[in-house]
């Protein structure tokens, strides 16, 4: 795969490296944030109190993608990892 393609693929790269045979080793941070907001109505508060109410509760978590490519001396990937967490 060229670099062209793994452009085409991922995107434009975070940060680019150069080791000392001058091949290029580009790294992709991608971060994803997902919030859920759930809402229920009065349900037992409306049979104590004799009111309407709503409460709710959100949740969010958040995921990472790293990608590491690395390149050979004519541009094509030569190896690659990745890492992903949650929290």
């Amino acid at each position: 795969m060229t670099s062209e393609q793994v452009v085409e693929a991922l995107g434009s790269p975070n940060m680019v490296t150069t080791d000392s045979q001058r091949r290029e080793t580009w790294v992709y941070d991608k971060v994803s944030t997902n919030v859920q907001y759930s809402k229920s109505n009065g349900g037992v508060w409306l049979l104590l109190f004799g009111a309407g109410g709503s409460a709710g509760s959100l949740s969010q978590n958040q995921r990472t993608l790293t990608i590491i490519v690395k390149f050979n001396s004519d541009g094509r990937v030569r190896d690659f990892a990745y890492r992903t967490s949650s929290f």
